[in-house]
Formats: structure tokens, sequence, C-alpha cells
């Protein structure tokens, strides 16, 4: 299939965008690397009458520490991810999860911005923002606005982003030396879509998680925190209590059938998932 006809600006400055934006309102889309946008353009599942391309602007380029926060561009691309030394020092679950991103040509072009504003459940980033506690950081003509992460995400492709609005940067907290990440993915393939996944940021001490965050994702309709599972893991150490936290995951998960995968295999993936990532993360903070 071929994209409906739509018109195409390309702005030199943040400010030209936001304006171009507002007067588009909802029939204008932001653009940067395209690699969510364009296959949802060329099937018609989306069909906006202006496409603003945001790749270039320079305001919306580059990571850096401020004080007690990592604060990321949204033209970050995911390659970036994988290779940042500020990123790996002090966001690893980002960079754990940047090699299950699609494929490199993917990873090459697609933004962080991009991926969070389309909010696919089947991505890895929209759940790993969440399962850090990050902020981004929202801009219109009115102003700058900042949303949690958890707070942003609304339902199925459907976020807090409002019409004329972008997303200028994430900030994350850079975490204690007793915070450790962990995540896994189960695809088909590399590089397909995930049909569970689980991203998760945890406090460990003495040989025993404090604290959690566990974010789920492709078996649920948006990235949410598991908070009975989240709650459920607390205390717990080496061995790990298997059925503990398999009977918190009902409690966070849904899942309904869709063609090919039934909600009880879904369940069970998560359940695997979850095993798998615990006992990683307690295993790695030991060590």
């Amino acid at each position: 299939m071929k994209a409906r006809n739509f018109r195409y600006i390309r702005p030199r400055t943040l400010a030209q965008a936001l304006q171009v934006l507002a007067e588009g309102g909802s029939d204008a889309v932001a653009i940067a690397g395209g690699q969510s946008l364009l296959p949802a353009l060329n099937m018609r599942l989306s069909a906006p009458k202006l496409l603003v391309d945001i790749g270039n602007l320079e305001e919306l380029r580059g990571h850096s520490q401020h004080g007690d926060f990592v604060r990321l561009g949204a033209l970050t691309r995911h390659c970036e991810l994988l290779h940042s030394d500020l990123v790996r020092r002090h966001v690893p679950l980002l960079t754990q999860a940047a090699p299950h991103i699609g494929h490199i040509a993917i990873r090459n072009r697609g933004t962080l911005g991009g991926s969070l504003a389309y909010a696919d459940p089947a991505a890895e980033l929209p759940a790993c923002v969440v399962a850090l506690g990050a902020t981004l950081v929202l801009a219109s003509l009115a102003g700058e606005r900042e949303v949690k992460a958890e707070q942003f995400y609304k339902g199925l492709f459907e976020t807090d982003l409002q019409p004329g609005e972008l997303i200028l940067a994430v900030k994350i907290a850079v975490p204690s030396e007793e915070t450790t990440a962990g995540f896994a993915e189960l695809t088909r393939r590399h590089g397909d879509f995930a049909m569970v996944g689980l991203a998760m940021v945890a406090t460990v001490r003495r040989r025993k998680f404090e604290s959690g965050r566990l974010v789920y994702f492709g078996c649920v309709d948006q990235p949410r925190l598991a908070v009975s599972v989240s709650r459920a893991i607390a205390g717990m150490t080496l061995p790990l209590r298997d059925e503990v936290f398999e009977a918190a995951i009902p409690e966070d998960l849904a899942p309904g059938d869709t063609p090919g995968l039934r909600a009880d295999t879904k369940l069970h993936f998560a359940k695997v998932l979850t095993r798998r990532v615990l006992k990683s993360v307690l295993e790695r903070a030991v060590a």
C-alpha cells in the first residue's frame, strides 16, 4: 500500500517547528527517524495531512548530566543508547534494551522521542522509561511542561502528548550504587516485536531486593508499573521463591488471546522472564 497524500515541511529551528505544529493541530505529525511512522503511513494506519520533519533540530540532540539527572535529547538515536558511556554508566537499563530494538538499520535511524511518542505496546523504550521513573519534557508554543513517564501513557497507542506538542527530552535520575537493572524479552526471531518483555530497576542491599520497579511490555496495551509483582519481590533473595512472584503476576497482567498466542501462554512467558530477570539481577548484585 501507499501513504495518503500529505504536505511536508522541514523547519530549521525548534521555534518554527512548534509554530507549524500549532497551526496544523491534530492534522500535523512530527517525524524524525520515521522507523515507526513510515510503516504506519504506508499501511494507512496513520493519515496526517502534514508531516513536520524535526530530524535536523539541534535543540533536540545530545545527552548530558545535570547534577542528579541525566538528560537525553528526543533525537537520541537507538544506537547512541547502545554506545554512550554516559548512558552505560548511569542508565544501564537503556544499554541493555537497545540491542533488542529492531535491527541495525532501524537502530541507526530510530529516535528515543519517536519511540516514546508512538507508544507501541511491544516497544522496549516506553517500558524502560516507566521502570526508570523518568520524566518527559514536552514543549509547545505555550511553553514547556514535564510529565512522569508512568502518567504519559494512557492506553493502546495513546499518550498525554497534545496537538502542537513535541517531546524535547527525557530526564532520568542518576541511580545510587546499589541500584541495578534487568531486561529480557521473548520474540519469535531477533528484531521481531516482543511477545512478552520485562524491564526492571531494583535496589539490592545485603544480597536481597529492597525495592523494585518492574514493567511488562508486549503482553499489555500500555507500559505500566507492575505494582503487585514489584511489591512481592521486596525482601526476596537467592534462591528465588517462585511461587511468591508468580502468584502476583496475574494481578498485574490480564492479557487477551491474540492470533497465534493464547493469554495463558503469555502469562507463562511472563513468569519465565520474571524468573530469569530476577535471578540475573540478584546474581550480578551479589557478584
